[in-house]
């Protein structure tokens, strides 16, 4: 198959899409991997750590509330107990909604259980006097249902410490492979420019010198191209073209030199002739001069 430089050109192109091509591939992948990861991090965990701290203020509220009717010896505000419970439930449900560590199912679940024990002895208090044994319930409650949100809020924030360790590491990991791949893809490319370039800086070079040989007439000059490309081909019109040109033009040239030569040949032989003439006649002008001179004597 004839490898044109048309063909070579189109296989080059087609290997620098190919290597670019490569490179915003495998960039593309490690920053899809790393956005998911980050994305991750962001809906997950800080989702969820957002919620746990949400249930822990509706309990301190709850608990302010009953504390403080306690010690003032007055009736709890229900509206603001109810419109908080309700608020710490939506929380929790959209906590259940989010599970996405190994125990965070077991931990929402325990707090769903104990909130609901809290909320019997909460009614038990409200729709009676509060007694200081309620209030003692109500406190060890409280703070049994805090440290379990405290503890959904410590095991997402590890969790994102954790994955923000991995996306780093994802992160290096994909800097590494593409500083290695583009490495390897910038020598490869620079090699082949280097190659491609010195192909036909070579083959013009003997095009413009085999030009230049035959412009100063000399028909002798060939050129030789390796391969069967197009130079290959410019190389056998050329060569037949000195061939024709050294066969017809040379002798014609070498003809009119001749002829040339033989006109100024004989331009020179009249040009001395007409001298020889002209010394001629000094010389009898000088012979009549002397023979004058000597007749007054």
């Amino acid at each position: 198959m004839k490898n044109s430089i048309r063909t070579r050109f189109t296989l080059g192109m087609i290997f620098f899409f190919i290597v670019i091509s490569g490179i915003s591939i495998l960039s593309a992948y490690h920053l899809n991997s790393l956005s998911k990861k980050t994305d991750a991090i962001l809906k997950d965990n800080h989702f969820s750590i957002i919620m746990a701290r949400d249930m822990a203020e509706d309990l301190t509220i709850i608990n302010q509330e009953i504390t403080h009717c306690f010690f003032n010896n007055i009736h709890p505000d229900t509206i603001l107990v109810v419109n908080t419970k309700a608020k710490f439930e939506k929380s929790l449900q959209l906590e259940k909604n989010n599970i996405t560590e190994a125990g965070e199912d077991k931990l929402a679940s325990g707090i769903e259980t104990g909130f609901k024990e809290y909320l019997n002895s909460l009614n038990a208090a409200i729709n009676g006097p509060i007694q200081a044994e309620n209030l003692t319930i109500l406190l060890t409650q409280f703070h049994s249902l805090y440290q379990q949100t405290m503890l959904l809020s410590q095991m997402n924030e590890q969790a994102i410490v954790r994955k923000s360790d991995d996306a780093k590491n994802s992160a290096k990991k994909g800097l590494t492979h593409v500083t290695i791949l583009g490495t390897l893809c910038f020598i490869i490319t620079l090699s082949f420019t280097f190659n491609f370039a010195s192909y036909f800086n070579e083959r013009f070079s003997k095009l413009y010198n085999g030009i230049r040989e035959i412009s100063t007439n000399n028909y002798s000059q060939r050129l030789y191209f390796e391969g069967e490309d197009e130079f290959y081909d410019i190389s056998l019109v050329f060569n037949d073209m000195a061939e024709n040109l050294n066969k017809n033009i040379l002798p014609e040239w070498d003809h009119t030199q001749e002829i040339a030569d033989r006109e100024t040949n004989a331009r020179q032989v009249k040009e001395v002739k007409i001298i020889l003439e002209q010394m001629q006649d000094i010389r009898d002008r000088a012979i009549d001069l002397i023979a004058k001179l000597e007749s007054k004597e």
